[in-house]
């Protein structure tokens, strides 16, 4: 009987187009891994493709190798199929020629004649025959590319690969492993115990991403031995690690380090720093040339500083033009650790987003609704289990 990581790469080797996927907030995990496996399909001689929803802060990971073939939206993914009813009579030989930009099939009949009656068209099927989806919880949490086509992903095989304890397991094969801290280190294990050697320094490069990326270069409380070892592996795999952590944690831009300063200055905590956030107003963006695009590498620095904390809210105000001029409204970020859900703790204000990661617009003025979000999150961490 094969093991799951057999069966995956079985599927794999059947497989005639795959389509890579990963959710739409871009975690570096998920962009890297799928970038691996995007390099490591070409060197298995696969046709594949990658595609994952716009998201501008993913701009960060443009180093990676192979970055510029994720694509954005599926088109043409449903296959043209055009039959010819051969009641009356049989085919002798078929060929095609492009000519004056169109594409014309050359069919001789055994005997008899065809009209253009026994001819139809119809579109049916999909390009891909495999998907393979990346540190993602959920089809939801692919936007676009799985709103626009619901269908083609219940109509086609997903090999489902991540590490969240919340995944749904909506895969067809589904290899979720909790202890592993990032899907990356899962994906190393796979694609080395199926071929060491088609693990170039680009795929290592990528893989050893996610894992930096995952636990902001070795400094989450989660490292195991086994995530040290993956490392130490492709790092001698030729994986580039001082580019990597030169691009994500070694070149922060002035503006955004005078931002942090902003932040920081303004950093409250509650329930014994289980709760912690700070507010930003429209001048602190102007004074730094910043926009709430930085937000996310600020709190990736809190997220390192602050490991008790359970939440941590960003609050800041938001200019918007209406029919009266210009008005100021307000929004935050409430990022969730410790096995937190920010969609919960963010229901009463229609938040989007993930489970980790949740963005609310409240139509009050900052004061107020700073005052309006912590009050009812603390109230929600207040009868939260230990």
């Amino acid at each position: 009987m094969l093991t799951q990581e057999q069966q995956i790469i079985e599927q794999i080797k059947k497989a005639n187009n795959i389509l890579i996927t990963f959710n739409r907030t871009w975690s570096g995990d998920a962009v890297a891994s799928a970038l691996a496996m995007y390099l490591f399909l070409k060197k298995m001689d696969k046709k594949a493709a990658i595609a994952a929803d716009k998201f501008d802060q993913g701009k960060l990971y443009s180093f990676l190798p192979g970055y510029n073939n994720i694509k954005h939206s599926l088109n043409n993914i449903r296959n043209f199929v055009i039959s010819l009813n051969l009641d009356k009579t049989k085919v002798e030989k078929v060929k095609y020629e492009i000519k004056n930009n169109a594409l014309n099939f050359i069919i001789t009949p055994r005997e008899g004649n065809f009209t253009a009656g026994d001819i139809s068209s119809d579109s049916r099927g999909f390009i891909f025959d495999l998907i393979i989806t990346l540190d993602t919880p959920d089809l939801e949490s692919l936007g676009k590319i799985y709103d626009d086509d619901a269908e083609f992903f219940y109509q086609t095989p997903i090999l489902n690969i991540d590490h969240h304890a919340d995944n749904e397991a909506f895969g067809q094969i589904n290899q979720i492993e909790l202890t592993s801290i990032a899907t990356a280190e899962i994906l190393f294990n796979l694609l080395a115990n199926h071929s060491r050697d088609l693990i170039d320094e680009d795929i290592a490069t990528c893989l050893l991403t996610g894992i930096i990326a995952k636990t902001k270069s070795f400094k989450t409380q989660n490292i195991t031995p086994q995530a040290l070892s993956a490392a130490s592996q492709l790092i001698s795999m030729g994986a580039r690690r001082e580019e990597i952590v030169d691009t994500l944690y070694r070149s922060r831009a002035l503006n955004v380090l005078k931002l942090w300063g902003r932040v920081l200055a303004r950093l409250n905590s509650k329930a014994d720093n289980k709760l912690v956030w700070s507010v930003l107003t429209n001048m602190d963006f102007e004074k730094t040339q910043t926009s709430e695009n930085d937000l996310n590498e600020v709190v990736d620095e809190l997220i390192i500083n602050i490991p008790e904390a359970w939440v941590i809210i960003l609050i800041y105000e938001h200019q918007i033009t209406g029919e009266t001029g210009k008005q100021n409204t307000t929004k935050a970020l409430i990022y969730s650790t410790k096995n937190t859900n920010s969609l919960d703790l963010a229901k009463d204000w229609s938040p989007t987003g993930t489970k980790a990661i949740a963005k609310i617009t409240i139509p009050k003025p900052l004061q107020t609704a700073e005052q309006e979000i912590i009050n009812q999150i603390k109230n929600k961490l207040d009868k939260l289990p230990l």
